[in-house]
């Protein structure tokens, strides 16, 4: 394992360089974050005095048992117990990866994906072989290429579904069929599930993975559908005990417990839940028409492939390259847009995040952008 030679996070060294030096998010994979004052106008009698109550100490590394509660209230078959409360879900991909590969051992990871889901795989010493999904399948998945990259050595298959960064979906047939792979292969199958509760039609909400096998492992996340990432609270949930005891040892050497009054803020979004994912769905699905039309108003410059779910889009320049765009916009417009590149993807393809209110302004500003400049 070498950790510290693993490779450059390209999408969050793009971040460093630009988000906090633009005025717009045209690539935001969140949704528009909550103030403070309206989660706490949420909070229940018990969380209200839980966060006027709550002291600045360290808190169970496991996580605040009663916020281990709700969130195993998530699921059909998870308890407390089988849930391990982390800080964001970049360190759940990070410790699932350590605990389970070492040298000699290999990975199954869909992609375009959040790097972490590669790349530590990687720098744990096991070999990693990418199933892409294809703008020319309309970023369909197709089990059988999964079960062909398996090798007597896969110890992980990682998916994301929905999916970032191409809005992609599964169908529940396809969902068990990969469970049922990673099952025979004697793998975990890691699901990222950040984007559960953002589908647009409600009866393609997928089981999670942890209800279907007893080693899978599913990852949630306080910032995407529930709009809060300044929290930095994630979580895993499974029923694999080792897997999530090794986790827990794991967690010593990484941040040992999680913020105290994060914490509290998490298990009042929480309780109000069905309240948030409604917010944010509403901001996503007028977004959503935004987008359409913009794109529709441009059919010999911008292409793509409508999302099925969640807070992203993977649209192609049919006329330019996208750094060249992102770069433009960045300097000229105070506008944030994510070449495809930064993911592995096409150089003429960009993620397009829909969950920010701001974004008719981003749309004007990239419509200037597309004016000033001749394509190819």
């Amino acid at each position: 394992m070498s950790l510290g030679r693993i490779e450059d996070f390209a999408l969050e060294r793009y971040f460093a360089r630009w988000e906090f030096a633009v005025e717009h998010q045209l690539s935001a994979s969140d949704v528009e974050p909550l103030t403070l004052a309206e989660v706490l106008a949420l909070a229940d009698a018990d969380a209200r005095g839980r966060w006027d109550a709550l002291t600045l100490g360290y808190t169970e590394s496991r996580g605040l048992p009663a916020l281990r509660q709700e969130i195993a209230a998530l699921y059909e078959g998870i308890s407390a117990e089988q849930v391990v409360v982390l800080s964001g879900a970049e360190e759940g991909i990070l410790l699932t990866m350590l605990a389970l590969l070492s040298p000699g051992q290999h990975a199954v990871v869909v992609t375009p994906a959040y790097q972490s889901l590669h790349s530590v795989p990687r720098a744990a010493g096991a070999s990693v072989t990418r199933v892409p999904l294809l703008a020319e399948r309309h970023f369909v998945l197709n089990a059988d290429d999964v079960e062909r990259a398996v090798t007597r050595h896969t110890r992980v298959i990682a998916v994301n579904f929905p999916h970032n960064p191409t809005g992609a979906h599964i169908g529940r047939d396809t969902q068990r069929r990969l469970v049922e792979i990673a099952d025979n292969a004697g793998a975990v199958f890691f699901s990222d599930e950040v984007y559960r509760g953002l589908e647009y039609e409600a009866h393609e909400r997928l089981p999670a993975a942890a209800d279907l096998s007893a080693t899978a492992v599913s990852l949630g996340v306080m910032s995407k559908s529930l709009a809060l990432a300044g929290l930095r609270i994630g979580w895993l949930a499974s029923r694999n005990a080792p897997l999530l005891e090794r986790v827990a040892r794991l967690k010593d050497y990484s941040t040992i417990c999680n913020s105290a009054p994060s914490e509290v803020l998490a298990l009042i979004a929480l309780r109000a839940r069905e309240q948030l994912w409604k917010r944010s769905r509403d901001i996503v699905s007028m977004n959503l028409q935004r987008v359409t039309a913009f794109i529709a108003e441009r059919p010999s410059q911008i292409d793509w492939i409508p999302p099925r779910a969640g807070t992203v889009a993977l649209p192609r320049f049919l006329d330019r390259d996208a750094a060249s765009v992102s770069t433009q916009l960045a300097e000229h417009e105070r506008t944030l847009l994510m070449p495809g590149a930064v993911f592995g993807a096409d150089p003429d393809q960009f993620r397009l995040g829909l969950g920010r209110r701001d974004l008719p302004l981003a749309l004007e500003r990239l419509a200037r952008v597309l004016r000033s400049t001749p394509g190819a």
